[in-house]
């Protein structure tokens, strides 16, 4: 595929290109000294179903994780269990209520709007894409995917990652069993495969890879033992990432955990940053 100019890479930016479609968006990076590195804080957050009243206050924390200054005091945000579970729709209006004008929240209206994803406007969003994992099971699990997206940096257009967001289905590996404890495993397995095959998807294209979910498994074994860095070593809530070969690297500034009073679940935070070398 050719290389577009950066007016039709805004031209899409916020559209969604369904998953299958072949292609995706490349630049060629100017040659030069590296550019300065910026930072990103990026935020896995599982809302919770625990104190249903705490989720407008969790979602508002999420929101103030950061206390940067500029365009990066906006983090990029991975949700879990929105709508799952609790009778109403209150988290999706609390999230475009705090995640407004200044982002996009994308998956929030399609099939992966129990794992949307808040995509500051800093980063133009070149392709959106939900992949099925599996089916769910009444009274065991909803049916499972992984939310993806293809983001640019706004004001550097060869700066691009993939951003992926998901869910792994709980009790496979809690310690206990229970009669569908063989179900939960096998979809579990299937889950961290359909993960690592869209990580490599994209990092095989050049792409550098960060991904959050609640993975519901402590320790959560490394999805690419020599390549995966993580944020956290232990902990089901995780954000890890992959260097890409596109010119664009990644490091690890700082990490934080913000309290969310729902239940046991905190969000994580891992300020990293991007700069093209």
């Amino acid at each position: 595929m050719n290389p577009i100019s950066r007016r039709q890479a805004l031209g899409v930016a916020g559209g969604v290109v369904l998953a299958g479609t072949t292609g995706a968006f490349t630049f060629a990076a100017p040659a030069g000294a590296a550019t300065a590195w910026r930072d990103l804080g990026v935020v896995t957050a599982n809302i919770g179903r625990t104190n249903l009243g705490q989720r407008k206050a969790a979602i508002t924390a999420v929101r103030n994780a950061l206390r940067l200054t500029g365009p990066e005091d906006l983090p990029l945000v991975g949700w879990q269990e929105i709508g799952e579970g609790d009778g109403d729709t209150k988290e999706k209006g609390w999230i475009n209520g705090q995640f407004g004008p200044r982002y996009r929240n994308v998956h929030l209206d399609d099939g992966g709007h129990r794992v949307p994803i808040s995509v500051p406007r800093v980063y133009d969003v070149l392709r959106a894409d939900v992949t099925p994992v599996h089916e769910g099971k009444a009274h065991v699990s909803p049916n499972r995917v992984i939310s993806e997206v293809l983001l640019a940096a706004h004001d550097d257009a060869a700066l691009q990652f993939a951003f992926l967001n998901t869910h792994f289905v709980a009790g496979a590996h809690n310690g206990r069993t229970d009669p569908e404890e063989a179900w939960r495993r096998n979809r579990w397995a299937r889950h961290f495969d359909v993960l690592h095959d869209r990580i490599a998807s994209w990092n095989a294209r050049g792409y550098p890879v960060i991904w959050t979910g609640d993975t519901n498994r402590d320790p959560m074994p490394k999805l690419f033992p020599a390549k995966e860095t993580r944020a956290f070593a232990t902990g089901i809530d995780q954000i890890g990432w992959l260097q890409g070969t596109n010119g664009v690297q990644i490091q690890l500034r700082k990490r934080k955990v913000i309290p969310m009073n729902v239940d046991g679940h905190d969000a994580r935070v891992a300020v990293l940053q991007l700069r093209r070398a």
